[in-house]
């Protein structure tokens, strides 16, 4: 039986499925200590959709093995690994150029309101924040976290904003034109002189 399954059959009503986005709400209200495991594949019209928002030619596969586990008093931890194939158009020479994704997923979450999503401030009420540490939390509402949505934005993340097919090679403007060894129109005009 599949993770997937197992998960649905202990929890019961406690997972959504939303068929017009690539959305998978999972109720957290209730976990306990154990973490829980989740599998997301998106389906064929999931993947066009994701085609259309991320600006890519095709999404021809995306999955998710996710464990989601208690993060100290009422937080939640989502963890794992998210991979997607995807086609994008070669900004050199317009061709079709596949890639493929595949990164680590961890987010935190707390509840709305939790004393764990505020953010630090200075004396002067300026935000601190530290490039070498730890994401602060994103805050939820309600008890269901969509794990779907993390997944599509790691993905996003990931995605190269300026794909080049191997070997395709942009010339530079500063690069002289190669001259050929036609005479230009207006060589005769050298010629010329003016009385």
């Amino acid at each position: 039986m599949s993770q997937t399954n197992r998960f649905h059959r202990k929890y019961g009503q406690m997972a959504e499925r939303d068929k017009e986005t690539f959305s998978y709400r999972v109720n957290v209200g209730h976990l306990s200590a154990n973490p829980v495991a989740v599998s997301l594949q998106a389906d064929p019209a999931e993947r066009l959709a994701m085609a259309e928002r991320w600006g890519v030619a095709r999404v021809d596969d995306v999955k998710a093995d996710l464990e989601l586990l208690r993060w100290k008093r009422d937080g939640v931890r989502v963890r794992g690994r998210v991979c997607a194939a995807i086609e994008q158009t070669c900004v050199v020479t317009l061709e079709p150029v596949s890639s493929t994704i595949d990164e680590q997923v961890d987010a935190l979450f707390v509840p709305e309101g939790s004393k764990l999503a505020r953010i630090a401030t200075d004396d002067s009420g300026e935000m601190v924040f530290d490039a070498e540490g730890p994401d602060i939390p994103e805050a939820f509402q309600g008890d269901s976290i969509d794990v779907g949505s993390v997944c599509e934005e790691f993905i996003v993340l990931a995605i190269d904003p300026y794909p080049r097919k191997e070997g395709a090679v942009l010339e530079s403007p500063d690069d002289p034109p190669q001259q050929e060894d036609t005479p230009s129109p207006f060589a005769g005009l050298r010629s010329w002189k003016r009385n």
